[in-house]
């Protein structure tokens, strides 16, 4: 598999102006097999990535169930006692890792402390009847993997990022590739960053995620090894939202369906192999695991209106090995 196909898609995409640089990657089980910078950036180059940091974070919550800490059924109010007040329903765990729990969303990037945004907010619909995107929610599996393991949540991210050699993820922004069109998507990047936020704001290299998404895939063959048992894994790609609506902003067409943390596009017409895991961040970052094929890619880039990139070319070209 050479991938000249896939790197093509990325410098025809940069040299239009269409992405204003970008890294892409790609890893089997035994490591990284391509890599190559685009625009001006490095391979090395940190980036921010975005909503990546909820799987970053569904790991370590994860790993705090192994434990025997916490369940998937954990409700929220055991780490914050305070919220719900008025609600009629229980928002546990999984609702929480599975965009289920119906907590209003703030603003991206909201001057109000996440975790009092979790009380402040209303609720949008009952836990567990609808799915509509949240980063609020991971505020919440923030506090429970806190108030379970005493630890910040940050710091549990970190331990299982040792692991794999991924130590180019942190909350650090500093250094990393701008944003170049934050402010006209409406985003003021400064208050964002001070929210540190567990469901957007982790930073990290094309390396850090390459190195997790082949021991993922090891898991996923059977490796007791690694990060999580297999057992695990496969808890977390087990899909939680069924035949619930799928409410905007991404709609039921795009085939999104969503495991423990994780984006599972089991419905994707786009795409050749839906035998997929991973996310994608507002500025156009991408981290997809194909176990079927046998490789994880990422794509880092700065960019939030990305107007004629559709990344399900890239993913099929990834796949296919071109």
């Amino acid at each position: 598999m050479t991938f000249t196909t896939a790197l093509d898609w990325v410098r025809r995409h940069v040299d239009a102006g269409r992405l204003p640089t970008a890294v892409l990657g790609i890893a089997t089980a035994d490591g990284t097999v391509a890599l190559d910078a685009f625009g001006g950036a490095k391979p090395e180059d940190r980036y921010p990535l975005f909503s990546i940091t909820k799987p970053l974070v569904g790991i370590a919550a994860a790993r705090v169930i192994e434990r025997g800490l916490l369940t998937a059924q954990t409700p929220l109010t055991a780490a914050v006692p305070d919220f719900g007040a008025g609600r009629d329903d229980i928002v546990r765990l999984w609702h929480l890792a599975s965009h289920t729990s119906g907590i209003s969303e703030p603003p991206l990037d909201t001057a109000t402390p996440l975790r009092d945004e979790l009380l402040r907010q209303g609720r949008d619909f009952a836990a567990g009847t609808a799915s509509r995107y949240s980063t609020l929610g991971f505020a919440g599996i923030a506090a429970l993997i806190e108030h379970a393991t005493g630890n910040a949540w940050e710091a549990e991210v970190a331990t299982w990022a040792a692991e794999v050699g991924a130590d180019g993820l942190s909350l650090d922004l500093a250094g990393t590739h701008p944003i170049v069109d934050a402010a006209a998507a409406g985003v003021d990047m400064e208050r964002f960053a001070a929210q540190r936020n567990p469901g957007a704001g982790m930073a990290g290299r094309a390396g850090d995620l390459l190195r997790l998404g082949a021991t993922l895939l090891r898991i996923g063959a059977g490796d007791d090894s690694g990060i999580l048992r297999p057992a695990t894994l496969a808890m977390m790609r087990r899909p939680l939202t069924g035949d619930i609506p799928r409410l905007e902003p991404y709609p039921a067409e795009r085939g999104q369906d969503w495991g423990f943390t994780w984006n599972l596009r089991t419905r994707a017409p786009g795409l050749i192999d839906r035998d997929v895991y991973g996310h994608a961040g507002w500025a156009g970052t991408e981290f997809w695991v194909h176990p079927s094929a046998g490789v994880a890619w990422v794509l880092l880039t700065n960019r939030a209106i990305r107007d004629g990139v559709d990344i399900d070319e890239l993913d099929n070209a990834i796949v296919s090995g071109r």
